[in-house]
């Protein structure tokens, strides 16, 4: 159950709650693991270990001696990658038009680091919807600390009872548990409801224009 349904912002994740990364990021980690000459990693394997941050990420398919060349050929191959495939989840852009329109302020907040996340957003033709973009590398500060939940807050002059925090992860359900703000669960992501199901406060969307159904 919600503490408000009347909300001033919305906050999302960017990784499988607004965008459809995963083909990006599997490309780019399979490209480095061909180049260190071990064998390719599977999909489903790779969707389940995204949103730690890519370091993170990349740490858990290298050897610790070789993660720091791995991450370095991660992220130059990454830039072309995500231009290529990433792409908006469905109803995605339709849904922050719609909250724009009923004068709602709209945030990110992702562990992805800034430069990336930029790409992005540009490239999808969202950035322009947003009022404040904050990612973990900025604040030093992975999810989920909810240190980048309460910075959104501080830039935009919001309480925390009138915003919150949609995304699809138990990480992100634990950094709005942590920061006590409401969140959404969006089906569809890298976890199951189930395995987001002792986090309160929380509604499950399907769809994301959903959500704009769920609040005032």
């Amino acid at each position: 159950m919600l503490k408000n349904k009347v909300k001033k912002l919305f906050i999302f994740d960017l990784d499988g709650t607004l965008v459809d990364a995963y083909q990006a990021i599997s490309a780019s980690l399979n490209f480095c693991r061909k180049k260190f000459g071990y064998e390719q990693i599977a999909f489903d394997v790779i969707k389940s270990n995204i949103g730690h941050g890519d370091k993170n990420f990349v740490a858990r398919f290298f050897p610790r001696n070789e993660v720091e060349k791995a991450l370095s050929l991660y992220r130059a191959h990454h830039k072309g990658s995500l231009k290529t495939h990433a792409k908006l989840k469905p109803y995605a852009k339709m849904m922050l038009y719609n909250l724009k329109r009923r004068k709602k302020l709209l945030a990110i907040a992702s562990n992805r680091p800034a430069a990336y996340t930029d790409i992005v957003v540009k490239s999808l033709g969202i950035k322009k919807y947003f009022d404040f973009i904050l990612c973990a590398d900025e604040i030093n500060s992975l999810k989920p600390k909810p240190k980048i939940l309460f910075e959104v807050l501080r830039k935009l002059d919001v309480q925390i009872l009138d915003a919150v925090y949609a995304g699809d992860m138990a990480v992100d359900m634990d950094t709005a548990q942590r920061a006590k703000m409401d969140a959404v669960f969006v089906v569809g992501g890298s976890s199951t409801a189930r395995e987001v199901s002792q986090f309160k406060n929380k509604i499950i969307v399907k769809v994301l224009k959903d959500i704009c159904s769920k609040f005032q």
